[in-house]
């Protein structure tokens, strides 16, 4: 074979490979065109539920909505003009406290499984991951069992200890997967210069980390302000206005289920008013923390 010959060889095996592929080009284009009309089909028919309850919630929620129904305390049964301002303070308490112990909780715990990877880190990461899927009843009964039973009443203290096991796990993962993301050369710059590595955590890796860390945190207490289940073995709920954590206090999930399992209009309307609060305020934290995080992060870029 001359010299000559071999790259016309390799040209004529180009243009046959050439031809083939756009032989194909066609079909893979049909079977690409297919294949997004049904994923483009399934997207329409999960959201057609979706969108269907937000409208309907909507629609019977916003009746409701008033400068009276957002700072009047809950009238009796079958008087009009009721509100849910205790359960605004009441949701607002239990879940603050709630968070205020589990963040640095979950914040910590997800820094150590982010740095570790020994047979303790192994277990504290698949217990993270069983808790986060136990039903939320089964830590209201936890809850009741350990504290309720203990201290002999129902309290806000109970309710926010649930609410606070459940926002553990997601802060946990939410952390350890925002701690991974951020480059080993930071932590091995910080110590190169002499730093400890608890100071190059506290001063690098955790500032570096705090976008994904505030999405994780603020999505667990989106989780944490719509559930119910834990409160009704532990919080109880309350028509009067309490700020005593040790007292059994009102939030707005127990009032979504209790007024809206009643006989009269007016308390299935404050019912429907406040999942509409609710819903609203998750809607709030997810989108809010996306946008946080989003921000920081173009910042630190």
């Amino acid at each position: 074979m001359t010299m000559t010959q071999a790259p016309d060889r390799r040209h004529a095996r180009r243009e046959e490979i050439q031809k083939l592929a756009s032989g194909s080009e066609r079909r893979r284009k049909i079977y690409s065109g297919v294949g997004l009309s049904i994923c483009g089909m399934f997207l329409v028919v999960a959201l057609i539920p979706l969108i269907s309850v937000l409208a309907y919630t909507v629609q019977r929620g916003v009746q409701a909505w008033s400068a009276d129904f957002f700072s009047h305390l809950p009238t009796p049964a079958g008087i009009p003009g009721g509100g849910i301002w205790n359960a605004m303070v009441g949701s607002l308490i239990i879940d603050g406290i709630a968070a205020v112990v589990a963040v640095p909780f979950g914040i910590a715990a997800g820094l150590f499984l982010a740095e570790s990877e020994g047979r303790v880190a192994g277990v504290i990461r698949f217990a993270a991951d069983v808790l986060s899927g136990v039903p939320s009843i089964i830590i209201g009964i936890f809850a009741y069992i350990a504290l309720v039973r203990s201290l002999g009443h129902f309290s806000a203290i109970a309710g926010s200890f649930a609410i606070g096991v459940l926002m553990v796990p997601i802060i946990i993962r939410a952390s350890e997967t925002a701690i991974r993301g951020v480059p080993h050369t930071l932590a091995e710059a910080g110590l190169s210069l002499g730093a400890r590595r608890s100071t190059v955590a506290r001063r690098v890796i955790l500032p570096t980390a705090l976008p994904g860390l505030i999405t994780g945190v603020l999505l667990a207490v989106a989780r944490g302000v719509g559930e119910t289940a834990p409160l009704l073995f532990t919080a109880i709920g309350s028509q009067y206005f309490a700020t005593n954590p040790n007292q059994p206090m009102a939030a707005l999930p127990l009032v979504v289920f209790q007024d809206g399992i009643q006989a009269y209009p007016d308390l299935q309307q404050i019912a429907w008013g406040t999942a509409l609060f609710l819903i609203t305020v998750v809607l709030v934290l997810s989108v809010g923390s996306r946008l946080i995080a989003a921000r920081l992060g173009r910042v630190r870029l």
